[in-house]
């Protein structure tokens, strides 16, 4: 109701609650709060919006926030603001939508505006921008920037025509380039988004192009282990591919992934590893190298007490290292065949299909069909 001024420290005051608190986010929606956010996104007063984003991304964590925002057309007026001069207040649109955009509706919405041509744009480190007037209130630096356009296009890669949107406009190698920071904070949402968006075939393709797999490799070895789990999960969906299992071996990328086996603690990055060590275990030469690395007596003792899906990893891996007659060997000297018939009285199709594939394997050895 008031001035610019007064709009600012209405802004400013309620930043001094605490968003993270479900409370103070449903009161701000219950008041009408959200309409008056979204109405000064759309004033021209680059304070207002700026003051208003740091609002909307912290209260548009909840679930019940995000579905109204987008019921409100929140949307459409943040992927106008990506194209602003002033960069924080791109991060702030792009961080805000990363937030909102976690459902179907929400997906399409960023796509039909051109959201997803103008996040990919974002992560463009080296293209020139206006620079704003005054520098010093709301300068951001371009990594900054491309980071939040990568945490944007994350959780729009979860729709299957944004995958391909992503791709027409040209992310994969703005995605390829950013792999070779140091930075972990810009690292995980563009492995992530790789990952996500490794499912499709034209993709892993791409993937291969831009010579990706040796940085996932490389961050194998970080010390972050949300960095290694989507690191391992994207090796895991590029490597249906023969050149990329391959280029994985070469790349020294299995014995990180046999180490990553001991750590059992983290069963997210424990599913993720397993998976990977399946998928490049169907080319014999990388068995060979797992078997150097001890990596089928950890895969026996995660047979028991694992959730399912690191199960029908670890089982899917058996099946492929009982191909070679030393791998039947390792099970059964290590015990890994009780575990195996016991998994299948279960009901997960995935799990019985890979471990009657291993015990069928085993059974090729007279001992361990006793």
């Amino acid at each position: 109701g008031g001035n610019q001024t007064a709009t600012v420290i209405a802004l400013c005051s309620m930043k001094d609650f605490n968003l993270a608190q479900e409370t103070c986010q449903l009161a701000i929606r219950d008041v009408g709060g959200l309409e008056v956010l979204i109405n000064l996104l759309e004033t021209d007063e680059v304070k207002c919006k700026i003051g208003s984003l740091k609002i909307l991304k912290e209260i548009s964590r909840n679930p019940q926030i995000r579905r109204n925002i987008v019921d409100l057309g929140g949307l459409p007026v943040m992927v106008n603001i990506l194209d602003s001069p002033h960069k924080s207040l791109k991060c702030l649109a792009a961080e805000t939508i990363a937030n909102v955009a976690k459902f179907r509706r929400a997906w399409r919405a960023v796509r039909r505006h051109g959201g997803i041509t103008k996040l990919v744009a974002l992560l463009d480190c080296r293209q020139p921008s206006a620079e704003p007037a005054q520098p010093g209130l709301y300068e951001a630096r371009d990594g900054e920037v491309a980071r939040c356009g990568a945490l944007a296009l994350w959780s729009c890669s979860k729709s299957y025509a944004n995958k391909e949107a992503i791709r027409r406009a040209g992310g994969i190698p703005l995605l390829a380039r950013l792999l070779k920071t140091s930075r972990e904070d810009m690292l995980i949402p563009v492995v992530a988004t790789l990952q996500e968006c490794a499912s499709e075939e034209n993709y892993r393709a791409a993937i291969k192009a831009e010579r990706i797999i040796e940085n996932l490799v490389k961050n194998l070895s970080s010390e972050n282990k949300q960095l290694q789990e989507h690191c391992a999960m994207a090796i895991c969906q590029c490597a249906e591919d023969e050149e990329t299992r391959d280029l994985v071996r070469l790349r020294g990328g299995l014995r990180p992934l046999a180490s990553l086996l001991g750590n059992t603690d983290n069963k997210e990055r424990l599913a993720a590893v397993t998976g990977a060590i399946w998928k490049c275990s169907i080319s014999k030469e990388n068995v060979t190298k797992f078997r150097e690395y001890k990596a089928i007596e950890a895969l026996v003792g995660l047979l028991t007490d694992q959730p399912e899906e690191v199960l029908v990893n670890a089982a899917g891996a058996l099946g492929e290292c009982c191909q070679e007659p030393e791998g039947r060997v390792t099970v059964r000297k290590r015990g890994g065949i009780q575990p195996l018939v016991d998994l299948l009285v279960g009901t997960n199709r995935a799990l019985l299909v890979n471990v009657t594939k291993a015990v069928g394997a085993c059974a090729a050895e007279p001992e361990s069909m006793m």
